[in-house]
């Protein structure tokens, strides 16, 4: 069979104003509804069309929705009470509802392939990077609210038990998705003659 040819590229306005006014938003001013089943499936499958050298997919992604975000949050809020037995009790409840800010949370996980086969290690991971952008700007353009965030719980070897990550992966970041509650506020962004050279 042959392969399947793509026009090239045009120029394409409406892109370039999404990307333009592109920013987060928060996961404390999301709601019901999320994604359904067929679009949460099309946020997943665009958002996985990124970089990704011999074609590794070094990552995966892990859906939390319903009961599920409640059981992550008990347990994050014993992990937390376990180190802080000073703890103020508002603090162990922000714990517990930290998966509860949205309707539809994704863990993006960095799983890296054997670099023997020639992608080091670094490559993949920033394939993981470029999972966790694609898909808030695929959640973005699908009508949802998005926000990645990582937090000290993607850091935590304990709740790496309990959310399933296995040795040798690491969190890239949860994606909250939802309604949006309140408009995103921009922020200000860097001036591009300090972050951008030219070379000679």
């Amino acid at each position: 069979m042959a392969d399947k040819t793509f026009p090239l590229p045009t120029r394409n306005d409406a892109v370039l104003d999404f990307l333009a006014d592109r920013r987060s938003n928060k996961s404390k001013a999301m709601s019901e509804p999320g994604p359904d089943e067929e679009q949460l499936r099309q946020i997943l499958t665009l958002g996985t069309r990124v970089p990704d050298h011999r074609k590794l997919s070094p990552w995966r992604i892990v859906v939390f929705q319903g009961e599920a975000r409640a059981r992550i949050g008990a347990q994050l809020a014993q992990t937390y009470a376990d180190d802080n037995p000073e703890h103020p009790e508002d603090r162990v409840a922000f714990e517990a509802a930290r998966f509860l800010r949205a309707p539809v949370v994704l863990m993006v996980v960095s799983s890296p392939v054997d670099c023997l086969r020639g992608t080091p290690v670094w490559e993949q991971e920033l394939s993981v990077g470029a999972v966790c952008m694609t898909l808030l700007m695929a959640a973005q353009a699908s009508g949802f609210g998005a926000q990645w965030l990582s937090e000290w719980y993607a850091h935590d070897p304990r709740m790496h038990d309990a959310l399933g990550v296995n040795e040798g992966e690491r969190i890239a970041g949860f994606i909250y998705l939802g309604t949006p509650s309140e408009q995103s506020l921009s922020r200000p962004r860097p001036d591009l003659s300090d972050i951008v050279s030219f070379a000679s």
